[in-house]
């Protein structure tokens, strides 16, 4: 496997040891069928059985997750290891012909588990690979979205944010419940894993109420800056801000008819 793009210092190295492990895997069993023959593929896993692996005689596979090339196999790398199991889609594709050499899927791992020396070899072969796919992770990520969030920690009756003060913040409580006070007043609740915080820092504007924590209260603080990159990469937060901001809306829909209530008694 090669990652696409700039290679890690280490990743030559790796990869050069990790392309000889799956011939050491397979030595000494014998292929289940000759070899499978194939002049492209748009999607691999459509021409491939789930019950076998394949070792790549000839030939090289991109390998794509949500049409986005990541890396590519080459000679020697074992193909079909997520077959059958329920995973993210990955989608292996080539435009040139390939050979792949056939073996049971169920006799492999019997191979693989009778000896101890095979299986720390597999162990490595996997580890291996997802070494080289976290550095890629980590190398795609944004600098910005990169976490750079804190945890606080406030007491029954304690100030989480203050009315008036500026926005530099968005919070979500972790553990714990809190009340918002407009001038005094309380305009409703803030409960585990909701946001808060976010409208001032939408609007620009100071802070529209005070929230106090009803009991003790762990809150991760998000840097503005990077919530709003968050908002943009992530859609979850902003499905879970709207239906925040939904659920205060309701809230104070009620609380406003129920002042109306005596006006027209």
């Amino acid at each position: 496997m090669y990652l696409l793009g700039e290679q890690p210092a280490y990743a030559d190295q790796l990869i050069n040891r990790l392309q000889s492990i799956p011939t050491q895997l397979l030595e000494g069993l014998t292929p289940c069928g000759d070899a499978l023959q194939l002049e492209r593929a748009e999607d691999l896993a459509q021409e491939l059985p789930e019950n076998q692996l394949f070792i790549i005689e000839n030939g090289l596979l991109h390998a794509s997750v949500d049409d986005r090339p990541l890396f590519y196999l080459q000679e020697g790398d074992l193909v079909g290891l997520r077959q059958g199991i329920d995973l993210p889609s990955c989608r292996y594709s080539s435009e040139e012909s390939l050979s792949l050499i056939p073996y049971s899927r169920s006799e492999v791992f019997k191979h693989i588990y009778v000896s101890e020396p095979r299986q720390e070899l597999f162990i490595q072969y996997l580890i291996g690979h997802t070494a080289l796919l976290s550095d890629a992770l980590a190398r795609l990520k944004q600098p910005e979205i990169r976490p750079a969030t804190g945890f606080q920690h406030f007491a029954a009756g304690e100030e989480l944010i203050q009315q008036g003060d500026a926005a530099d913040h968005v919070f979500i409580i972790i553990e714990g419940h809190a009340t918002a006070y407009v001038d005094g007043h309380k305009v409703g609740d803030v409960q585990k894993d909701e946001i808060f915080g976010a409208m001032a820092v939408f609007t620009r504007e100071k802070r529209s109420a005070t929230v106090l924590a009803d009991e003790p209260c762990t809150v991760m603080v998000i840097p503005k800056e990077q919530f709003l990159s968050l908002m943009q990469s992530n859609p979850r937060i902003a499905h879970s801000l709207i239906e925040s901001m939904a659920r205060r809306i309701d809230l104070l829909n009620k609380e406003v008819t129920q002042l109306r209530l005596p006006e027209t008694a």
